[in-house]
């Protein structure tokens, strides 16, 4: 018997379990949500949000544009819903479909896509100040919920947050006009 040790494939770093498809499948899109964040108007914290369609094709996009549009509704995951109900023209429900967004929902946008009856939410960073799936409340659990979407929390969450924190020192080191 060879001293080699196998290659396991799809291994993650913590624990040495394999990684699901489910897990591999959800950073791919992660991958993507942080493209579409990078597209935020200047003046808006970047949160890059994609909804996909249950055959997984991408349905829509959206990034903040509170501060570019003065509408404080105007958050990634309120703007993705409305272009993906628009897409499929038919309702408003987005049953089945998968919301990815780079930054933990607020109670807002998880609201809105438990309206909007999104079968699964995944997130990258947690936001502990407004975080609305588990960091400061939970919406999308709470007792008594009519529709209880899944949750997948953490998704390549270090570069989400180094996207965050990029954001907050140019804004902290660039002078105000």
């Amino acid at each position: 018997m060879s001293s080699k040790k196998k290659s396991i494939p799809n291994v993650t770093k913590a624990g040495g379990l394999p990684e699901s498809k489910g897990h591999r499948q959800a950073k791919v899109r992660m991958q993507r949500a942080l493209e579409v964040a990078a597209s935020t108007p200047a003046s808006d914290i970047p949160v890059g949000a994609v909804i996909y369609a249950p055959d997984g094709t991408e349905l829509a996009t959206g990034v903040n544009r509170r501060e570019h549009l003065a509408d404080p509704t105007a958050h990634a995951e309120v703007e993705a819903i409305r272009a993906a109900v628009r897409a499929l023209g038919d309702s408003w429900r987005l049953e089945h479909c998968e919301l990815v967004v780079t930054l933990e929902p607020c109670a807002m946008c998880a609201g809105a896509a438990q309206a909007a009856r999104i079968g699964s939410v995944v997130f990258g960073a947690w936001e502990p100040k407004t975080g609305a799936c588990g960091s400061l409340v939970d919406v999308l659990r709470a007792p008594g919920a009519l529709f209880v979407p899944e949750v997948r929390a953490g998704v390549s969450e270090a570069q989400c947050q180094e996207l965050l924190r990029d954001f907050f020192q140019n804004l902290r080191t660039t002078p105000r006009k």
